[in-house]
């Protein structure tokens, strides 16, 4: 019996009530968007199915409309578990409205976790996530009022504490590869990402579930090299064929981003010139040889454009975690896929070396900073985003940079052509503040463990210490008690001569910064235990 069906067949085998996972990433990377689609068809048709829980390891959509955004439809979902929302706005609405039971949980976690659960474990226990709000102590990882189970449970082991995150179970798994034969075994050579197609659909199985897989193409049974195979056909049940399945919703087709070509040094295109380049330059100079690196989404991800920019990124080892291992991760909405790298990893792997204390350094943004250094990437005004994976990635890392502006709402900053800052107008909203309203990042548990943490913003850098934050750098141009006390709403510790910023980062030019790189010497790479 043939196992491919059609897009709207294979959303009519979702039932009132089931719990559905899919797989997929960020925007578009690896995501069934024609079942997605044929679900929401099938609801506004027919009323059915309601009242489901829908998971994703990665906030599925583009920020617009497609992903989880289709499926926003009030009674469709009776709860979402995901590691954000950020990229499905429409979603975050029902989550604010508490039409939804909303939770956010770490990427990581959610990535690992559909591993335990194709094993049958209960769960999967871990440090990650302590002191910050996905431990239980600090909220569970809850987004809307009407959301009160619990899904992450205290656990004292020892001396130590840890948080078990409970399995989810799973009716219905929605995956995508590439091809198919007609066994359904399916491969993934076109894809931008790997994630953890095996685990989702060996966890629907033990269960009883479906385990639907879009793909782009058919082929016939004996025609796929078995070490190509990513999901067996005895794993999945039906297969939906998508001829028009795009690798991404901002590329239709790169075959850099397959793998299949690398782009030569003179294709990488340059940051334009502004104030985001200067704090991407900025963290830029933390940079060493051999160091091993996580770009975070926003403007941290820049960074990968400056190293190629200043001609060094081949010496050092950059990492994204959707999977992405060395080369130069790709930037703006296509941001988790990459170009000349050495290995796309699974996902569930790229996090085991993260939690590992596997990163040298990670370079992540900021919404919010207070006085004891924590940091709020998840929640904040009318937004819900959730953590990504930037809770694994901050508690795991040795060093860890934060960037962003110091205010924001109708601030006007940018360089003066001079080798400073021109700050023409300030923001409205000051995003450092005596407390944050969702705690992301533990700046107190970071002190505790060692970790070494870095703040850039438009016009300062500073370091948080076991006496609070302190300034370290600022820029020509700015007024520390006008433009930076102010600014903040708590105290800071400032020099009587704090170091002015590298006029370079502030001219457009490149900064050559590869000499100062390849003095810091592979010796400055520190081998030690992990922080965690």
């Amino acid at each position: 019996m043939s196992k491919v069906i059609d897009a709207p067949t294979a959303a009519r085998l979702v039932r009132d009530g089931d719990s559905v996972v899919f797989g997929g990433s960020g925007g578009g990377h690896g995501v069934a968007e024609d079942v997605i689609i044929a679900l929401r068809e099938r609801f506004r048709a027919t009323g059915s199915p309601r009242g489901l829980t829908l998971t994703s390891i990665v906030s599925l959509g583009d920020w617009d409309s497609a992903g989880f955004n289709h499926l926003a439809l009030p009674g469709l979902a009776r709860r979402v578990i995901s590691g954000g929302l950020n990229n499905c706005p429409k979603m975050a609405e029902l989550a604010l409205a508490d039409e939804i039971e909303a939770y956010t949980l770490p990427q990581g976690v959610l990535s690992q976790l559909c591993r335990d659960m194709a094993a049958g474990r209960p769960g999967l226990l871990t440090t990650t996530g302590l002191n910050t709000f996905v431990d239980p102590r600090h909220g569970g990882g809850r987004q809307s009022a009407c959301a009160t189970e619990d899904l992450v449970e205290l656990v004292t082991i020892g001396n130590g504490d840890y948080l078990l995150y409970r399995s989810i179970p799973i009716d219905v798994a929605v995956i995508r590869a590439t091809t198919a034969d007609e066994n359904g075994n399916v491969t993934m050579e076109d894809e931008a990402y790997f994630g953890e197609n095996f685990s989702i659909a060996a966890a629907a199985r033990r269960r009883g579930g479906v385990v639907i897989c879009q793909v782009q193409r058919l082929t016939t049974a004996g025609t796929l090299n078995g070490k190509q195979v990513k999901v067996p056909g005895a794993l999945i049940d039906y297969v939906v064929e998508a001829p028009d399945q795009r690798q991404t919703y901002e590329t239709a087709y790169d075959p850099a981003y397959a793998g299949l070509v690398r782009r030569p040094d003179a294709a990488f295109a340059a940051l334009p010139p502004g104030i985001r380049k200067a704090i991407a330059r900025r963290g830029a100079m933390e940079l060493f040889p051999g160091a091993l690196v996580n770009l975070g989404f926003g403007v941290s991800n820049g960074i990968s454009a400056v190293a190629a920019e200043e001609g060094f990124y081949k010496e050092l080892t950059l990492t994204v975690e959707q999977g992405i291992f060395g080369g130069v991760p790709a930037t703006g909405k296509d941001a988790g896929a990459g170009f000349n790298y050495d290995m796309i990893v699974n996902q569930p792997d790229q996090f085991d070396f993260y939690d590992g204390g596997g990163l040298d350094l990670a370079f992540l943004s900021f919404a919010e900073v207070d006085r004891e250094g924590n940091v709020n990437v998840s929640r904040f005004g009318h937004s819900i985003g959730g953590p990504g994976g930037f809770i694994n990635i901050s508690q795991g890392a040795r060093k860890v940079v934060f960037s962003g502006t110091l205010t924001t709402n109708g601030l006007r900053i940018g360089p003066d052509g001079e080798g400073g800052v021109n700050l023409e107008r300030e923001g409205t909203v000051r995003k450092w503040t005596q407390s944050v309203h969702q705690l992301t990042f533990s700046g107190r548990y970071a002190l505790e463990r060692g970790q070494e943490v870095m703040y850039i913003t438009d016009r300062a850098v500073f370091r948080l210490t076991a006496a609070g934050m302190q300034l370290v750098e600022v820029a020509t141009g700015i007024d520390i008690e006008r433009d930076v006390r102010t600014q903040i709403g708590f105290p800071i510790h400032v020099p009587e001569q704090p170091r002015l910023m590298d006029e370079r980062l502030f001219l457009d030019r490149p900064m050559n910064l590869a000499p100062e790189f390849r003095a810091r010497g592979a010796a400055r790479r520190v081998r030690r235990p992990s922080v965690r």
